[in-house]
C-alpha cells in the first residue's frame, strides 16, 4: 500500500495559477486514498480561496485570518499522526504526474533523509535574443562598463518582464523612480519566454517581441535572434524595438537543490542554467527549496517547522540548516520535476523581495551559522550599504545630478528590521547550539564559493 502523504499548497492571491496547480496534483500517479491535499489560504483578496472551494471541494481548505507569509505552511504541518510524508508545493508550480513517486522512493530508500528535493524548471520555455552595443563608464565611483538599459519586455503583446532573463551580459536588477531595470554590459543574451504550451503552437519557437530600451546618449544597438540581425539607434532616452524572436525552445533550471555560499547567501543549484542534462544526476545537497519538496514526518516532528519571523525567503534554508545540525540529510531527485512560475507572488527583484532577502540572510546567519561568519557578514552589509551611498547618493550630488536613494533606503530598512529581531535570534541560537550534533566544520564544508556556484558535482 502507498505511504500516507499530505501535500500542502500555500495560496496567496494565486488566481488561475493555484487552480492549475491543484489540477496537476490531482493527476499524480499516487493512489487517491493515500493522498491528502491541503490548501492554506493566506488571507487572499482575489477570490481564489472561494474558487478553490468551488472547483476543488475535496481539497481541505484552511483559511488564515491574515497574511503571515510563507511560514503559514505551518498550519498544514500540524497533526501529522498517520502521515508518513508531507510535501510542500508552491501555488504557482505545476508538478509532473510522477513527481511524488520519485520523491517518496528516495525517502523510502534512505531513512536518514529528512527531505527529498525536486527539480524546478521555469514554467515557460525560452529562445535567445542577443543585444550588442558600445559601452561607457558611468564614473562617480562606479567601475562598471554599461551598455543600454532594458526596461520592459512584451511577447505577443503581453507583458513578459517578470519571466524574461538577462542570462549573460547583465548588470543585475536595479530600481529607480520609474521602476525596475537592468543594464547590459555591451554583449548580452536575453532569454525570451514563450507562451505556454509552446509544443501545441504551430509556430513554436517564434514570438513577436517588443523591447523597451534606454540609453543616456545616441547608441547603436545590434539585436540578433535566430538568423535575423537588425541595428537600431536608441537614445537619448527611451525607445521601443520590435523584433521576431526565433530559435529552438529550451528549458531553464530554477533549482536543483539548494546551497549556501561562503558569504552566507542562499542559492539555487543550477539557477538560470539550461536544462541540458548537467543536472540530471541525484545528489546530496545542503538544503531544500520549500517550493517543491517532500519531507519525512519524523523530520518535521524533531526539527520543528518554519520560523514565522522570517515571513518570506530563507525560512527553508534556516530549517534546512537546523535539520543538518541535528544530523539529517537531504537528496536532490532530478526525475521529480515541477514547472514553476518563479516569484509570481512576491516578484523577483521587487522591493518586498529585496527587503526580506537582505534582512533574512543576516537573521539566518545569526541564528544558525558559526559566530565568525555571522559577524563578518553583518559588518560587510554595513560597508556595502555605505558603498552604495557613495555611488548612488554622494557621487551624483557632487556632479550636480539628482541622487538615487532607492537602494540605500531599502538596505537601511532591512538592517533596522534585522537589528530588531537579532536578540530573539541570539536566544534561539543558544538553544540550537545545545541540540547540535554535527560540528560546524562539517556544516561549513558544504558552503560553496560564489565563483563555483554553478558546479553540479555535489
Amino acid at each position: 500500500m502507498a505511504a500516507p502523504v499530505r501535500l500542502i499548497v500555500l495560496n496567496y492571491n494565486g488566481g488561475a495559477y493555484v487552480l492549475e496547480c491543484l489540477d496537476a496534483l490531482k493527476r499524480l500517479d499516487w493512489p487517491a486514498e493515500s493522498l491528502e491535499l491541503v490548501v492554506v489560504d493566506n488571507a487572499s483578496v482575489d477570490g481564489s480561496a472561494d474558487a478553490i472551494a468551488d472547483r476543488h471541494p475535496d481539497v481541505r481548505l484552511i483559511r488564515n485570518e491574515r497574511n503571515t507569509g510563507f511560514p503559514a505552511n505551518n498550519l498544514g504541518l500540524r497533526d501529522l499522526q498517520g502521515v508518513r510524508y508531507v510535501g510542500l508545493v508552491n501555488n504557482d508550480g505545476f508538478v509532473e504526474p510522477d513527481w511524488l513517486t520519485h520523491l517518496a522512493a528516495a525517502l523510502d530508500e534512505d531513512p536518514t533523509l529528512g527531505a527529498a528535493a525536486a527539480k524546478l524548471v521555469f514554467a515557460p520555455q525560452f529562445v535567445d535574443v542577443r543585444i550588442q552595443s558600445p559601452t561607457f563608464a558611468p564614473g562617480g565611483g562606479d567601475p562598471r562598463r554599461l551598455g543600454v538599459q532594458l526596461r520592459g519586455v512584451r511577447v505577443d503583446g503581453a507583458d513578459a518582464w517578470g519571466d524574461a532573463q538577462l542570462a549573460e551580459g547583465g548588470g543585475g536588477l536595479e530600481h529607480d523612480r520609474d521602476g525596475p531595470f537592468e543594464w547590459t554590459t555591451g554583449d548580452a543574451t536575453l532569454r525570451i519566454p514563450l507562451p505556454r504550451p509552446a509544443e501545441a503552437d504551430a509556430d513554436a519557437g517564434t514570438a513577436a517581441v517588443e523591447l523597451d530600451l534606454l540609453a543616456p546618449s545616441a547608441t547603436k544597438v545590434t539585436i540578433t535572434s535566430g538568423s535575423e540581425t537588425t541595428t537600431v539607434e536608441v537614445g537619448p532616452g527611451r525607445a521601443t524595438v520590435a523584433l521576431t524572436a526565433a530559435g529552438e525552445p529550451y528549458d531553464v533550471v530554477q533549482n536543483a537543490g539548494s546551497m549556501v555560499l561562503t558569504d552566507g547567501a542562499g542559492a539555487d543549484r543550477g539557477f538560470l542554467q539550461r536544462d541540458d542534462g548537467r543536472w540530471d544526476a541525484p545528489a546530496e545537497v545542503f538544503a531544500w527549496c520549500g517550493g517543491s519538496v517532500l519531507l519525512r514526518a519524523d523530520y518535521v516532528e524533531q526539527t520543528g517547522a518554519f520560523d514565522e519571523r522570517f515571513f518570506l525567503y530563507y525560512e527553508d534554508t534556516d530549517w534546512s540548516w537546523r535539520g543538518r545540525a541535528q544530523g539529517w540529510r537531504y537528496r536532490y531527485v532530478p526525475r521529480a520535476v515541477m514547472r514553476h512560475k518563479h516569484a509570481a507572488s512576491s516578484g523577483e527583484g521587487s522591493p518586498v523581495f529585496a527587503h526580506h532577502v537582505e534582512r533574512n540572510r543576516l537573521l539566518m546567519l545569526v541564528k544558525d551559522a558559526p559566530a565568525r561568519l555571522a559577524l563578518t557578514q553583518v559588518v560587510r552589509f554595513v560597508l556595502v550599504t555605505a558603498s552604495y551611498a557613495r555611488r548612488d547618493v554622494l557621487g551624483p550630488v557632487r556632479r550636480g545630478h539628482r541622487p538615487n536613494t532607492t537602494t540605500v533606503r531599502r538596505r537601511i530598512g532591512s538592517f533596522v528590521d534585522f537589528l530588531g529581531l537579532a536578540p530573539a535570534m541570539l536566544r534561539d541560537r543558544r538553544e540550537l547550539r545545545r541540540r547540535q550534533v554535527v560540528p560546524d566544520r562539517e556544516l561549513t564544508a558544504w558552503l560553496v564559493p560564489p565563483d563555483q556556484r554553478d558546479r553540479h558535482d555535489r
